[in-house]
């Protein structure tokens, strides 16, 4: 696992992302158990959700980590017909890193960005691992990742 945390680490320098990364010795999966790690508020999390088009596509929904994705909207965005919730699997394969340690940036994937995110002054989202997080401001995000800023939560 720590070669994917360096991965990113590199990614962040490499791309001068104004970003930094943690480590823990604890479990970083859950926003609850995260924000308990990093010593931050729930409300401070970012989720990066992996989707899967029929057509074996895949997109990355960051939403606030109190929020639902809304795989029809997601659908929409992408203009497929329907999205899912990528499997832990797929998720490894298509992205490279493991479920919830999975970063906001950093591999090659369509990433779409809730415009709640960007209302967010500093975010904590994945750091590569499921032990690990990266701090950093929704701006820094989207200039990562070139995300879209799409309206993609449950109502």
């Amino acid at each position: 696992m720590k070669e994917l945390e360096q991965k990113i680490i590199d990614y962040i320098r490499d791309h001068n992302i104004e970003a930094k990364h943690l480590s823990f010795d604890v479990s970083c999966h859950s926003v609850d158990e995260a924000a308990e790690a990093a010593g931050a508020s729930a409300k401070e999390f970012v989720k990066n959700i992996c989707l899967v088009d029929p057509a074996g596509g895949i997109a990355v929904a960051i939403v606030r980590g109190c929020d639902r994705v809304s795989t029809k909207k997601a659908a929409k965005i992408l203009g497929v017909k329907k999205t899912r919730m990528a499997t832990p699997d797929e998720i490894l394969e298509n992205t490279g890193f493991p479920c919830g340690g999975t970063p906001s940036f950093g591999f090659n994937c369509n990433f779409l960005i809730d415009e709640k995110v960007l209302d967010m002054p500093v975010v904590y989202t994945g750091g590569g691992s499921q032990t690990s997080l990266v701090k950093t401001t929704p701006k820094a995000l989207i200039t990562a990742n070139n995300a879209d800023i799409v309206d993609l939560t449950k109502d």
